[in-house]
């Protein structure tokens, strides 16, 4: 992939607080640049609507020993089909959901993660009940060892932490070392995930870009 046609500046030209700069664009060249970088793109409504470049301190990763998996979660997952990379625009497009609280997920922010996805440089984790039906799934950016975790959905109880697992599963057996969940919740934090300052989090990257 070619240079970027947006330049970032270095972290030490990063102000304080999460959000780093504004302005640029959704070019591939320009998200695989941000993400190893430790940056990523949303959009931010106030005062005006911009594309906002985010680096959150501290940072939300999921440890890969760390995951938490219950009894009863282990039981939902056989009821389950985990798949990789066959529904990626389904699963952005329901993690997209117009409905769905604080939508972040524009037209323009699915056109460029497909497009990262025809790369090969983003992926989707879906989820399937007994049926065959989308039930949940997650995607994400990996780059080395990185796996940057944008967006995850269920439409069925469990569905999404079985994306979750099964993505852990597959890191673990790849020999990936970060898994970004960018800011954390009480629901992630219930899974394992934790919050570590950007310096920290910028040195992990470093080490795990450098695979790639």
């Amino acid at each position: 992939m070619g240079a970027a046609k947006y330049d970032f500046p270095p972290p030490a030209d990063w102000p304080d607080g999460d959000a780093v700069i504004r302005g640029g664009d959704l070019d591939p060249s320009t998200l695989v640049a941000a993400y190893r970088r430790g940056l990523f793109p949303m959009i931010a409504e106030a005062p005006d609507p911009a594309l906002i470049w985010w680096s959150p301190d501290p940072r939300a990763i999921l440890p890969l020993d760390r995951l938490r998996v219950t009894q009863s979660l282990r039981r939902s997952a056989r009821r389950f089909e985990v798949r990789v990379d066959t529904r990626f625009s389904d699963v952005i497009a329901s993690c997209a959901n117009p409905a769905r609280p604080r939508g972040w997920i524009t037209a323009d922010f699915i056109d460029a993660y497909t497009t990262l996805h025809t790369l090969g440089w983003a992926h989707s984790v879906e989820v399937f009940d007994r049926n065959g039906a989308l039930a949940g799934g997650l995607y994400g950016v990996r780059v080395g060892k990185l796996f940057a975790g944008e967006s995850m959905f269920h439409t069925e109880r469990d569905a999404s932490k079985v994306a979750l697992m099964a993505l852990v599963d597959l890191m673990r057996g790849s020999g990936m070392t970060l898994l970004d969940v960018q800011w954390t919740s009480r629901h992630l934090e219930s899974l394992g995930v934790v919050e570590t300052p950007r310096a920290r989090y910028l040195e992990l990257l470093a080490d795990a870009v450098s695979q790639d």
